[in-house]
């Protein structure tokens, strides 16, 4: 199978540096048309600039593609609305949508000042939800999309000093579980992207040799996959040097306790098996937790329901 975007736009924020330049070079190289959205501002957030942006669309351009810039910032709605409108305007339509943009405030929580919490939170999660705001009508309407979240190995398990970073990135992932479920009737998949990459946000923490294998485009191949037509949904893919894996959510079997045994005291006299993993599963969607938990309740106590909750 050749993957290619032919005919199809997609807007990608955060583009003019690192894992987003790469993204969009990529998507281009491939045939799609491509809004390269920057800021340009630093890795905190401070400042502005078009420049980052136009080199990448120059880049594109120079190699027979089609690209725009944009510098909108992404947590100001009527910004990335206009952004939205401007690729309308000039492609008429938007099939697909990376939310890349991204800043890092790091510090441990004790000593975070609670803005730097907010700016956080309001670039990774309220970006994301402007622009997938200002597409998602639109992808509904063509009966077609595709969206990617940017989640991170810190919101998925955690990393000392990223209180604000990981809080975000798990909200994606909440984000993309509930948006994949309502875009499934138009079209319209949501999954999430783990990156790991050798990025200026990455650039102090690692060796000359570990960053050497952990390339952006061993990444951007996993971004690719996840925003062609024939990619699934709901899906937390990671992707690092040259690895790919899927990160995904699992409920343990768990146990019953009658009415009388249900105290803190029952629970921790069960833990060990409340956290066994044998016969934990994955749950599609949050009602299938309730039908879970009646079903096993009802069953445990000998409750004939009119039916089995399904």
């Amino acid at each position: 199978m050749s993957i290619r975007f032919d005919g199809q736009v997609a807007i990608v924020t955060g583009a003019g540096n690192g894992l987003g330049r790469s993204h969009a070079l990529e998507l281009a190289a491939r045939g799609a048309k491509i809004v390269v959205n920057d800021l340009g501002g630093s890795l905190g957030g401070e400042g502005g600039s078009l420049s980052a942006a136009d080199k990448v669309v120059q880049q594109i351009i120079a190699a027979g593609g089609e690209a725009i810039a944009n510098g909108a910032n992404v947590t100001d709605k009527a910004q990335v609305d206009a952004m939205v409108a401007s690729a309308m305007q000039k492609w008429g339509q938007v099939d697909i949508l990376v939310n890349n943009a991204g800043i890092l405030r790091d510090k441990s929580y004790a000593n975070m000042d609670i803005e730097n919490f907010k700016t956080v939170i309001d670039v990774h999660l309220m970006g994301s939800a402007n622009c997938t705001k200002a597409v998602w009508g639109i992808m509904r309407d063509q009966k077609y999309g595709r969206i990617v979240m940017t989640s991170s190995s810190s919101g998925l398990y955690g990393n000392f000093g990223q209180t604000n970073y990981g809080a975000a990135k798990m909200a994606v992932v909440g984000m993309m579980n509930t948006l994949h479920l309502e875009g499934a009737k138009y079209n319209i998949h949501v999954n999430s992207l783990a990156p790991a990459a050798a990025t200026r946000m990455t650039e102090d923490l690692f060796s000359e040799a570990v960053n050497d294998l952990m390339t952006v485009e061993s990444v951007s191949a996993a971004l690719v996959y996840l925003a062609h037509e024939d990619a699934p949904s709901g899906v937390i893919l990671c992707a690092g040097a040259g690895v790919y894996a899927a990160t995904r959510i699992y409920e343990t079997e768990g146990v019953f306790l009658p009415p009388a045994q249900q105290t803190p005291e029952n629970i921790a006299a069960n833990i060990d098996q409340i956290l066994n993993g044998e016969g934990q599963a994955v749950l599609a969607e949050g009602g299938e937790q309730v039908i879970r938990f009646v079903n096993k309740a009802a069953k445990a106590l000998g409750i004939k329901l009119e039916k089995e909750e399904e």
